[in-house]
């Protein structure tokens, strides 16, 4: 008997401790975003539900209890973007593909943005991973070439009618220059123009590395996984890059280490 009971403990903790992680990755994972504050004002309506039905507000309970009757559907109406980024994340840890860069493409990648922060020539490049970023930009030229630097500078030459947009790298290849991404819901510091914000919502859409040069400051950013650093230089860049070349990104994987960022 006294082992039944030990045994029905220690579930009882586990069932505990995964339900605590998983709330916790479920606000790590939401933190910054509208979802948030929606999540806050979901949490509000429960509360006034209870309060309601223990101060016996009987229409306001009644109206709540309907409200609260199709709360999945709302749920998943209103957070459809982050589930489908949780669900993205988890998947991921289960993939074995894994990210392929070799040392050419780093190096001509490395010296273009150099070159163009130099100049405050405005960039911005989305390095493709695990996840097909054709599911998600569906706009841009297809291009199919491969990563140089010159390459690199005369797409986003102030002249060149591709400049706006972005350009998508697949492995050895620059596959589509033009491109427009989506942007974060996020918000973002009034110092950061629409590339930055393009780049923070595929990122968080996707588990690309995003590279971005200012056009007003020429500092270039990395983004990953919704986190931007900034003001990253060229030993930091290349050190980012490398992460990206095969077996280097198979240990960078991990469960929660998306959420964690």
């Amino acid at each position: 008997m006294r082992d039944l009971l030990s045994f029905s403990n220690f579930i009882a903790l586990l069932d505990i401790a995964i339900v605590a992680i998983l709330l916790y990755w479920l606000m790590v994972l939401i933190k910054g975003t509208r979802a948030a504050k929606m999540a806050w004002g979901i949490g509000v309506i429960v509360v006034l539900y209870f309060a309601s039905e223990r101060a016996e507000l009987l229409t306001l309970h009644w109206i709540l209890e309907y409200f609260l009757g199709s709360i999945i559907i709302l749920i998943i109406v209103i957070f459809q973007q982050d589930i489908r980024r949780g669900l993205m994340h988890m998947g991921r840890t289960f993939s074995k593909k894994g990210a392929v860069i070799e040392s050419e493409s780093i190096a001509e990648i490395t010296a273009a943005l150099t070159a163009m922060s130099k100049v405050r020539m405005g960039a911005l490049i989305a390095i493709e991973r695990d996840v097909e970023l054709a599911d998600i930009v569906e706009s841009g030229v297809e291009l199919d070439a491969k990563i140089s630097k010159e390459l690199l500078l005369s797409i986003f030459n102030p002249d060149a009618p591709l400049h706006d947009g972005a350009v998508i790298v697949k492995g050895e290849k620059a596959v589509t220059a033009g491109a427009i991404l989506p942007l974060t819901d996020k918000e973002l510091s009034t110092t950061f123009g629409t590339r930055h914000r393009a780049a923070v919502g595929i990122s968080e859409e996707s588990d690309s590395m995003v590279l971005v040069v200012s056009e007003n400051t020429g500092d270039i950013s990395i983004v990953t996984g919704g986190v931007l650093e900034q003001k990253v230089d060229q030993e930091m860049i290349l050190r980012r890059l490398k992460e990206l070349q095969p077996g280097e990104a198979e240990k960078k994987r991990g469960f929660f280490s998306r959420a964690a960022r």
